[in-house]
């Protein structure tokens, strides 16, 4: 009788240790280490952003295998966007944000082609728009990338954001369009960035 008490009461202490134990390692799980953060944060980056040296050596090549998308107002995009983008307003005018028109947003990205990387990008590095909408997207399951500057920085920091022996090579004209239409980026034999591969610029 002894014995059978002993073993009865070590199950249910050993049951309740066990339960203790699987309690504290799922209500406090391991935080990651530094490497594991650092880790995670290249590759969210290298899946979210893209380079527009990438972008443009692309246009360069006459490379179709992407489909870039300029968020900001119908009004903006027609005065003067990147070559070759579509329009899918983010703004009703140039002051006024359209983030609440969902519907409207995802459904034009639906309709763009599966098979491309879609290209997002709005006023400069520090806007929120491409952040906003590729979040949007995401939550309806469409994934977008976001060019690396805006159209600020593209238009008029050209120097800034290419390197130093392209600025005589390439002219942001070339690479400018005015009007409702996307326009087509002109091939180049431009010899700017002549890395190849995912290490390229």
């Amino acid at each position: 009788m002894e014995t059978t008490k002993i073993i009865f009461l070590s199950i249910i202490f050993g049951a309740l240790a066990g339960a203790a134990v699987a309690f504290s390692i799922l209500s406090f799980p391991s935080q990651p280490s530094q490497n594991e953060l650092i880790k995670d944060f290249y590759l969210t980056e290298n899946a979210a952003h893209f380079s527009p040296h990438s972008l443009r050596k692309m246009m360069d090549k006459g490379d179709t295998g992407f489909i870039l998308v300029d968020l900001r107002s119908q009004e903006e995009y027609e005065k003067e966007h990147i070559i070759g983008a579509v329009s899918i307003p983010a703004y009703k005018d140039k002051d006024t944000s359209d983030y609440g028109a969902v519907d409207r947003i995802v459904g034009n990205f639906s309709s763009l082609p599966k098979n491309k990387d879609i290209i997002v990008y709005c006023y400069s590095i520090p806007c929120m728009t491409g952040r906003k909408v590729g979040k949007i997207l995401a939550e309806h399951d469409i994934f977008v990338k976001q060019l690396g500057i805006g159209w600020n920085e593209w238009r008029y920091d050209w120097t800034g954001w290419n390197h130093e022996h392209e600025w005589n090579i390439t002219n942001v004209s070339n690479y400018v369009f005015s009007g409702p239409e996307p326009g087509i980026p002109k091939k180049s034999n431009s010899t700017a960035c002549p890395i190849e591969g995912q290490l390229g610029c």
